[in-house]
């Protein structure tokens, strides 16, 4: 049910079971803040309202199941369910993959290159050669998209709304594509060695050691060697290895194309002036700034915060207005900086490592930004900061930023129910959404009309150890928890093992339309690990299937 304005908020309960409910008391027995979280283990529910003793509490409960629409409303409803749903992993590989209408457009986007390699080309030996032309041609003509959607300040994002890291599926699909295609391109060629030049004592040799050939196989070298190491088990294991990688084989493997036929060189030249124009100009040039920043650890001793705050800068150019502001402006909830600490050691110069802003985003009307960043302990980099964090209690950083998009905000703002999960550090994400949807609405203690109906706004936060929810001072919970934030903190999964976040998703849902005629719409943000992504998802696309009206958004993890 959604929250009214003129209500008193009310303390944290703890549950008996250890688990933590926040909310604000509207004095209503069907208000989802007297739900709590009942039972220790997975996983844990919120139907239980006989906890607390309500004598008007209902013995059944009055939440409603939609009933199921009919005709081409519920064609719709299908159709929106079976794009939403995400399937699980490819067996053996556990290679992730994506919902259903993203896989759906990546198939469009694969079989058009399809179509275009094998348009008019028999399969036959004497069209051997032409098949082999074909796919040069497309992987030619496809570098510079490649390049487009890794850079980070793009005009794709001018023209659909989505940053780099939302199209990062795409970058990597076509890089697996054009992997392929310098595969048939060289066993094309091949073949035609074979069949056209042996017969007429053109040795192996002799085929291997041509100018052009060498070229062409040293490029093709190059691109399956950026293939294998992006794989996501080499980038989980050595990220860092894999950073130097793929701009020494990427940059190497445009020189030998380069080289290899002259037809490659308006391609590659767009392609280089794209990745120049992205890091030199942009990146360095106008999106970075170098500031002091405080280092600290966290009470699980595993994590570190990074802290800097300055007076925000104001005036802006028309330059800076088109192409982007440095994080010295301000930035907006969910965006993120590339974060470069030079006194670690020499390699990390020049190592630039993503984090989401943990901190709440500056308002317009505000002259001062503080920002913070979560960054857990790891490997490599993280485990070095750590480290430095132990002996030192401040340092220089480079930011190199913001980015990202506003599409979760987006899938919440207009929503009646706005649902926002975050797995361990994924509050990161999650905390400067709900701060920031919460200071778009008006006071709930203001005297506002009683009648008017709230956006209710529910964090769901999963965290490994207890000593987590320190992450997030308490006096900032405090003063979300005021503004009408409905917090659930299920317990530790090191206690108790890991929670059904999709069953408290759904029953939220089903609880904020109890009594309801109309469909409440709902939003629904999830940073999490994958496997919390998709339960989240699916549990959705599942509702969406039954008629409810819900938007889903995930802030995924990684690289």
């Amino acid at each position: 049910m959604s929250a009214q304005h003129g209500r008193q908020p009310c303390s944290a309960r703890p549950l008996k079971d250890g688990n933590e409910v926040w909310g604000t008391d509207t004095g209503s027995t069907t208000s989802s803040s007297n739900s709590t979280l009942e039972g220790a283990s997975t996983p844990p529910r919120l139907a239980n309202k006989d906890n607390f003793g309500h004598e008007q509490t209902p013995l059944l409960s009055t939440t409603r199941r939609p009933k199921p629409e009919k005709g081409a409303l519920s064609f719709t409803y299908q159709v929106r369910s079976w794009l939403m749903y995400q399937p699980p992993a490819i067996p053996y590989v556990h290679k992730t993959l994506p919902s259903n209408g993203a896989t759906l457009a990546l198939s469009a986007f694969i079989g058009l290159n399809i179509f275009y390699a094998f348009y008019r080309v028999p399969l036959t030996i004497p069209m051997l050669f032409i098949f082999a032309d074909r796919t040069a041609l497309l992987f030619v003509a496809n570098l510079p998209i490649l390049y487009l959607l890794a850079a980070k300040n793009q005009p794709i994002k001018l023209l659909t709304g989505y940053s780099y890291e939302s199209l990062n599926i795409v970058h990597r699909r076509l890089g697996e594509l054009l992997c392929l295609l310098a595969l048939l391109h060289s066993v094309g060629m091949t073949g035609v060695w074979y069949t056209v030049l042996r017969p007429v004592g053109f040795t192996l040799a002799r085929f291997l050691l041509t100018k052009i050939i060498v070229l062409g196989l040293g490029a093709f070298i190059a691109y399956e060697l950026l293939y294998f190491t992006s794989l996501g088990s080499f980038r989980q294991r050595w990220y860092e290895l894999f950073l130097v990688l793929h701009v020494v084989l990427q940059t190497a493997a445009l020189a030998l194309v380069w080289f290899h036929h002259s037809g490659s060189r308006p391609y590659v030249g767009v392609a280089l002036g794209v990745f120049l124009l992205d890091r030199l100009i942009f990146r360095l040039g106008m999106k970075t700034k170098t500031m002091r920043a405080s280092l600290s650890i966290t009470e699980d001793g595993e994590t570190a915060l990074v802290s800097a705050n300055w007076q925000l800068l104001g005036k802006r150019t028309l330059w800076q207005k088109l192409f982007g502001l440095h994080v010295g402006y301000g930035w907006k909830a969910t965006e993120h900086v590339f974060l470069t600490v030079p006194s670690l050691s020499r390699k990390h110069v020049v190592q630039a490592h993503p984090f989401t802003i943990a901190s709440a985003a500056p308002p317009s009307s505000d002259s001062h930004a503080w920002l913070s960043l979560l960054i857990r302990a790891h490997d490599g980099f993280s485990r070095d900061l750590l480290t430095h964090a132990h002996r030192h209690g401040s340092t220089t950083i480079r930011l190199d930023g913001p980015y990202g998009s506003q599409h979760a905000m987006g899938t919440l703002q207009d929503c009646g129910l706005a649902i926002v999960i975050a797995g361990g550090s994924g509050i990161a994400v999650a905390f400067p959404i709900v701060w920031s949807l919460l200071n778009q609405l008006p006071d709930p203690e203001g005297q506002a009309d009683a009648n008017q109906t709230r956006k209710k706004v529910c964090l769901i936060w999963v965290v490994h150890q207890k000593e987590h929810t320190r992450w997030i001072g308490g006096e900032r919970l405090d003063q979300l928890r005021q503004k009408g934030l409905h917090i659930i903190i299920p317990d530790p999964t090191s206690e108790a093992g890991r929670p059904d976040v999709g069953a408290l998703v759904e029953e939220l849902i089903e609880e904020s339309s109890d009594g309801r005629d109309e469909k409440i719409r709902a939003g629904v943000v999830c940073s999490g690990p994958d496997g919390m992504n998709r339960a989240v998802r699916n549990v959705c696309a599942e509702m969406v299937k039954r008629g409810r009206n819900i938007d889903v958004g995930i802030e995924k993890f990684g690289w």
